[in-house]
């Protein structure tokens, strides 16, 4: 059973930057696909971005130009950085990980606030 840890988060100002990023306990090239999620208080959960072990990446719409998702295959881990936040980027964001079944992380809190 994989676990996903995510770690980086916090408190930052509009227009600031945060990177996230998620330690896998097994390799990751044996996922067929890993992704960032995130959860705004009081709505859905919401694709951000995800790169397939082929190493095709999509973003989401409001996010393109500003976050970069990438993996480092030798630490185990997949990276989320983020520039120009805004306060709607503020959620919990979820590493996903997907191989025969899906595994979550607990999330880490991001608030973009003055």
């Amino acid at each position: 059973q994989a676990r996903l840890v995510e770690s980086g988060g916090g408190l930052v100002q509009p227009g600031g930057s945060l990177r996230l990023s998620c330690a896998a306990t097994e390799r990751i090239f044996s996922f067929s696909v890993m992704a960032w999620y995130r959860q705004a208080p009081g709505k859905e959960r919401e694709l951000v971005a995800r790169i397939a072990g082929g190493g095709s990446i999509d973003y989401a719409d409001s996010v393109k130009g500003r976050f970069t998702i990438s993996r480092d295959m030798a630490r185990n881990t997949m990276n989320l950085g983020m520039n120009s936040l805004k306060p709607e980027d503020t959620g919990v964001y979820y590493c996903f990980a997907h191989r025969c079944v899906g595994y979550w992380g607990q999330g880490t809190n991001v608030t973009v606030s003055l």
